[in-house]
C-alpha cells in the first residue's frame, strides 16, 4: 500500500491536513488487506512517526527513501519498521543519512530502486537507474562495516520478506 505518507516541501496547512487524512485511510486500508505499508516522508518526520502511533501501524512499515536522522532510525528500528536507502547516501553532505544507516538494523535495511533524482556519486545530477544500484549498496555496506555481499544477501532477504519475492 503505498507511496503515501507525508510531504511537507512546499505544502501549506490546508494540504498538510489532507495529507494526513489520506494518509489515515492509506494506513486503515493496509492493515485491512495485509499490505505493505510504503511511506514517502518529506519533511514530515514527526508527524509520520505521531499518525502511525496513533493509528496503529500495519505490520509491515517501508521508510521509501528514508530521509530521517539517526535518532528517528532507532525509532524505526524499534517499531520494527523496514528503511530503504537511495543513492544520497552517497552525497558528501549526508552524513546524517549515513549516521541512520549505521544505527540501522541488518535485517530493516533496503536499498531504493525508485528514486530518480537521488543518483549516486559519482553519477550524481544524471538520471538515476537500477543498473546503478550497486554503488549504492556499495557504500552502504562500507557505511555498515560489512562485506558488499553480506549487505546484498541481507537485502534481498528482506525485500523478500517485505514484498513476498
Amino acid at each position: 500500500m503505498g507511496e503515501t505518507g507525508l510531504d511537507y516541501f512546499r505544502t501549506g496547512p490546508e494540504g498538510m491536513a489532507a495529507q494526513e487524512r489520506s494518509f489515515r485511510r492509506h494506513i486503515a486500508i493496509a492493515k485491512e488487506h495485509g499490505k505493505a505499508l510504503v511511506i514517502h516522508d518529506r519533511e514530515a518526520h514527526d508527524d509520520v512517526l505521531r499518525v502511525l502511533a496513533e493509528e496503529g501501524a500495519p505490520e509491515t512499515v517501508v521508510f521509501h527513501c528514508y530521509s530521517g536522522d539517526a535518532a528517528m532510525a532507532k525509532i524505526c528500528a524499534e517499531r520494527g519498521y523496514y528503511m530503504s536507502f537511495a543513492g544520497n547516501v552517497t552525497f558528501k553532505n549526508a552524513q546524517p543519512l549515513r549516521d541512520a544507516l549505521a544505527v540501522a538494523p541488518l535485517d530493516l535495511v533496503l536499498v531504493e530502486t525508485d528514486a530518480p533524482f537521488l543518483t549516486p556519486a559519482p553519477y550524481r545530477g544524471r538520471p538515476n537507474a537500477p543498473y546503478l544500484i550497486p554503488l549504492t549498496l556499495r557504500a552502504m555496506a562500507e557505511v555498515k562495516g560489512v562485506p558488499e555481499d553480506t549487505l546484498a544477501t541481507a537485502v534481498a532477504a528482506n525485500t523478500a520478506r517485505v514484498f513476498g519475492y
